[in-house]
């Protein structure tokens, strides 16, 4: 599953946070709302993804920011894009294998 890249180091989902009036453990709560299991994500998943210091990460999984987007999106009308977004294609053709007749 493709990861994807939180845009302009995070700023669009602490603007939106700011917008929505939650903190990181609320936003944690709502993605609970979102999630049909009632798992959600992690307030310190949220810390990482809307952070800035040095446990803050670039990406996260597909199901992680829709999570977080669609809590976001209910309170502000932010959508996924807006906030993440998809990583770039590979435009590698090298072969990453070897043939079988390589190996020893």
């Amino acid at each position: 599953m493709p990861k994807l890249h939180r845009k302009d180091d995070g700023r669009p989902i602490r603007a939106a946070m700011a917008r929505a009036g939650l903190s990181g453990p609320e936003l944690a709560q709502a993605t609970k709302e979102v999630d049909p299991t009632g798992k959600g994500v992690s307030p310190a998943t949220v810390g990482r993804i809307a952070g800035q210091g040095k446990t803050a990460r670039e990406r996260c999984e597909l199901e992680t920011a829709w999570f977080v987007a669609e809590a976001l999106h209910r309170k502000t009308n932010a959508p996924l894009q807006d906030l993440f977004a998809m990583p770039t294609g590979s435009t590698s053709t090298i072969e990453r294998s070897t043939p079988d007749a390589d190996e020893e």
